[in-house]
């Protein structure tokens, strides 16, 4: 069994200057942006240490190792096939969907979302010039799916495109493959398009089994378009880089004739770090952090079952994000703010998600155990 990762000490993350640690005052607990708080992985910091000592700074090319080095890891971790020359580049996942979304849609097509899910969706479907049609996931005593029948009924009025959020944020739900082929039969059926975000892949919990949209059956294929990074399992946001994937002609042209622009916000150091977080001498190194991650899914439950007795919570499939209903504490629609005043713990939002999120927050829990019972006994202190 692999031994999990331990997070930084707290003395440590606070000298951080990013978003997680900089945005509140010392004595808030940081537990929404979705950084995660544990070391590099060596490899990353030994590729970015030597890239500084000789000043290899500047742009980043259109070919490039990290193409290869993610058909690598995809056929290793996923045992997903994936064709290196079908492997573009952009300066991050949401910058991917805004610019594929201009690729496949006129102004004013609707583009579905499925809320609750990742709140800059809501802005990005606009940004590209699209109208956003909600079709709100379905909740049961297991969890959450996809509403294929509402997805269906929406490109069956018009809509020309999907958003998919594959594992799903907040929820963390993994789209089983059945789904993930029937979505993509209704989306052919209707000439539309399948615009996957697949960022959080790497961190599926063990038991579980992560399918690729592409690599979901010939009608996938035919009709999707993949954008994944390695900044979330890697904790590389800031370094900005993501990957478009394609895996037929007809959408592998779409990315071809993106604006140059496109692939020239590549960040180079993004370039170098995904190359070394793909590689397999980073492997045993996520699988520590997929450890670590088991163990506080399981303790998320704990927590909330010993200090918010009456919240539900159902352990996510994948990535590192808690999406906590508290209504049955009386908390409110959205009691965000009111946490962070009250408790000094800084957590996401739930109406940001979409109006399915009122009453729920998101906890972000990729940090140290001590940090997790400390923000968990805060809460509970106004439960």
């Amino acid at each position: 069994m692999t031994d999990p990762i331990d997070a930084l000490p707290i003395e440590t993350l606070r000298r951080r200057g990013s978003t997680k640690w900089a945005k509140y005052p010392a004595d808030v607990l940081p537990l929404f942006v979705a950084e995660s708080d544990f070391p590099l992985a060596p490899a990353i910091t030994e590729a970015l240490a030597g890239a500084l000592a000789i000043g290899d700074t500047g742009y980043t090319p259109p070919t490039h190792p990290l193409q290869a080095a993610f058909v690598d890891f995809s056929a290793r971790r996923h045992g997903w096939e994936v064709d290196a020359t079908r492997v573009r580049t952009t300066g991050d996942v949401v910058m991917g969907l805004v610019e594929i979304m201009r690729g496949v849609i006129s102004p004013g097509d609707g583009v579905i979302v499925t809320p609750p899910v990742y709140p800059p969706f809501f802005d990005a479907v606009p940004e590209a010039g699209g109208e956003v049609i909600r079709v709100p996931l379905v909740a049961d005593a297991e969890g959450w799916r996809l509403d294929l029948a509402g997805i269906d009924a929406a490109f069956a009025a018009g809509a020309r495109a999907m958003l998919l959020c594959n594992p799903h944020n907040p929820t963390g739900t993994v789209h089983d493959r059945d789904t993930l082929v029937e979505l993509a039969r209704i989306a052919r059926a209707h000439g539309a398009f399948i615009i996957s975000d697949e960022i959080h892949a790497p961190l599926v919990r063990d038991g579980v089994a992560f399918t690729p949209f592409l690599d979901a059956g010939d009608d996938a294929r035919e009709v999707g378009f993949a954008v994944t990074s390695a900044s979330k399992a890697y904790n590389l946001a800031g370094l900005k880089c993501a990957l478009m994937v394609t895996a037929s002609d007809r959408t592998t042209d779409v990315v071809s004739h993106l604006p140059v622009e496109v692939e020239w916000r590549t960040g180079w150091f993004g370039v170098i770090a995904g190359v070394a977080a793909y590689a397999p001498e980073s492997d045993a190194w996520l699988d520590a952090v997929r450890a670590r991650l088991d163990l506080n899914r399981e303790l998320v439950g704990e927590l909330v079952a010993q200090h918010l007795p009456g919240a539900q919570y159902v352990v996510p499939d994948a990535g590192y994000l808690a999406w906590i209903d508290v209504r049955p504490l009386g908390w409110g629609d959205d009691a965000a703010e009111w946490i962070l005043e009250n408790a000094r713990v800084a957590v996401n939002p739930g109406p940001t998600f979409g109006e399915e999120g009122r009453g729920f927050i998101r906890v972000n829990f990729a940090t140290s155990p001590e940090i997790l019972q400390d923000a968990f006994a805060r809460l509970g202190a106004l439960a």
